[in-house]
């Protein structure tokens, strides 16, 4: 019987320090973004979505054959009043040269210093969760800052704390657990049913005598479905984070 008591009861013992470790580290993350937002720094959400081909022409195939189509990336900023006044990068994927990876990230924190002055960045790390915190269980201090990977990257392109910092800004990463911090999601899943329900739109057929063809409108497609998420949708999904972050201070602290 001990036998196989012992791995269930180290399997409870690492779920419970998982959780608690979980929880610090969504703790320290929302004390120092609220201290920030104290401090007058404006709150922009930083995140990026894959399109990939089968998404933008409806064509049904095989998981493994979905693998080897093109795939765009989508990488995009938001604040409280809506998208940011920037250009966002629709990227095919892995297809950026190095020598411009560094100059997006620059281009986004001049553009946010000049629309918003200084500001907090919040992004998602999706290589790897990051569960932080003290080892000896006590909670981490008000004025603490939640380390930060020394660099991010969405479709190759780098996003450093060290380059927000110095223009300004400063570079956080939202708890992995905690979803219901991060409303860009919201976006990507608002802009990915638009070109589910209105591609066909975006379409232009051509039919010559031994065969036929179809283009669709990709750049005009994304820019409509970007459009769909409104100042005012954006407002009811922060004023959602906003109460998701009440309710974790209150119930963490």
């Amino acid at each position: 019987m001990q036998h196989f008591a012992n791995p269930l009861l180290r399997h409870v013992i690492y779920t419970g320090c998982f959780d608690a470790a979980s929880k610090r580290q969504c703790l320290q993350y929302l004390r120092a973004l609220r201290t920030m937002q104290l401090n007058g720094f404006n709150t922009v959400f930083l995140g990026e979505t894959h399109i990939p081909e089968s998404l933008v022409t409806g064509e049904k195939i095989a998981k493994e054959a979905n693998l080897r189509w093109p795939v765009w990336t989508l990488v995009h900023a938001s604040s409280s009043q809506g998208w940011v006044p920037w250009r966002y990068k629709l990227l095919l994927r892995d297809d950026l040269p190095i020598h411009q990876q560094n100059g997006i990230f620059q281009e986004l924190c001049d553009s946010l210093t000049a629309s918003y002055g200084k500001c907090v960045i919040v992004t998602r790390d999706k290589t790897q969760p990051m569960h932080v915190g003290a080892k000896d269980g006590k909670e981490p201090e008000t004025g603490t800052l939640p380390p930060v990977p020394p660099a991010i990257y969405m479709s190759g392109i780098e996003f450093c704390p060290e380059v927000a910092r110095a223009n300004g800004h400063e570079f956080l990463v939202v708890p992995s657990s905690y979803n219901y911090l991060y409303p860009m999601d919201v976006a990507w899943s608002c802009l990915k049913w638009f070109i589910i329900n209105n591609r066909k739109d975006f379409a232009l057929r051509s039919i010559e005598r031994t065969h036929s063809y179809r283009c669709i409108l990709l750049s005009d497609l994304i820019v409509k479905g970007i459009e769909k998420m409104t100042p005012n949708k954006w407002k009811i999904t922060m004023n959602r984070v906003k109460r998701w972050e009440n309710y974790y201070l209150d119930t963490l602290s």
